[in-house]
């Protein structure tokens, strides 16, 4: 992937690994949009960075998303590299009484949205890279986000499919972090985990070799496991 010189959409991009994506490319030269749904928390990056280009609107629905494709295409018809950054994470168990609510809305935002999206942007002349936020977690899942899980199994899977049948028209690159200092799920869950500074500095210098299937610390080790490793880290994620 060419690191500089591109506009480059994010989807939720005002906190955690979106913020960390956009900040970077920022410094590499580059011209970033970030969207998410609440309009203070873009501001707040702004603040930080008044370079960003903020928008806010909801991808959960189909309306959202078709309505964000419309206002690139009117106000950023440029924008080169699409980001499905955004998802959520619900800790639960398949016995809550709304279990299929929080579900239903986990597919929408982390499954219906990226595949969505891409469709509608691969209709711009000027697409040139897609990337998609897959989970470490799409290895070995944890229970108490069952959901959440799967929704990344299936993006793994996903942008290994259209790795190999966009691979000669548009790039396609998966990130894959391994669990983060991020308030994905809940505030203080992930506090004991590694800062998302080191994951992002990690995967630029793979972007810089070339590589599409970026991964660090624990996803690392994850990809490149047996089956038999991948079981022991199962029954140790979930005793």
């Amino acid at each position: 992937m060419q690191l500089n010189n591109n506009k480059i959409l994010i989807t939720g991009g005002g906190t955690g690994i979106g913020l960390g994506l956009a900040e970077r490319f920022l410094q590499e030269g580059n011209d970033v949009i970030i969207i998410g749904r609440r309009n203070e928390t873009l501001e707040a990056a702004k603040a930080k960075h008044p370079q960003l280009i903020i928008h806010a609107c909801d991808i959960e629905n189909e309306s959202g998303r078709i309505d964000l494709f419309h206002w690139i295409q009117e106000q950023h018809p440029d924008t080169n590299v699409l980001i499905n950054n955004a998802g959520i994470q619900n800790w639960m168990d398949v016995s809550d009484i709304d279990f299929y609510e929080r579900a239903k809305q986990e597919l929408a935002i982390n499954i219906e949205a990226p595949l969505h999206l891409i469709s509608l942007f691969l209709k711009a002349e000027t697409l040139t890279t897609i990337m998609n936020v897959s989970s470490g977690l799409s290895y070995v899942p944890l229970a108490k986000v069952p959901v959440y899980s799967a929704t990344k199994s299936f993006i793994r899977s996903f942008t290994t499919s259209i790795q190999k049948t966009l691979g000669n028209t548009i790039e396609v690159i998966e990130i894959i972090p391994p669990a983060l200092n991020t308030d994905l799920g809940g505030v203080g869950l992930h506090d004991s985990y590694p800062p998302v500074s080191e994951f992002i500095t990690s995967i630029f210098e793979q972007l810089k070799e070339g590589k599409n299937k970026l991964t660090f610390g624990m996803s690392d080790m994850m990809a490149k496991a047996s089956s038999t490793d991948l079981e022991n880290v199962f029954n140790r994620m979930n005793p």
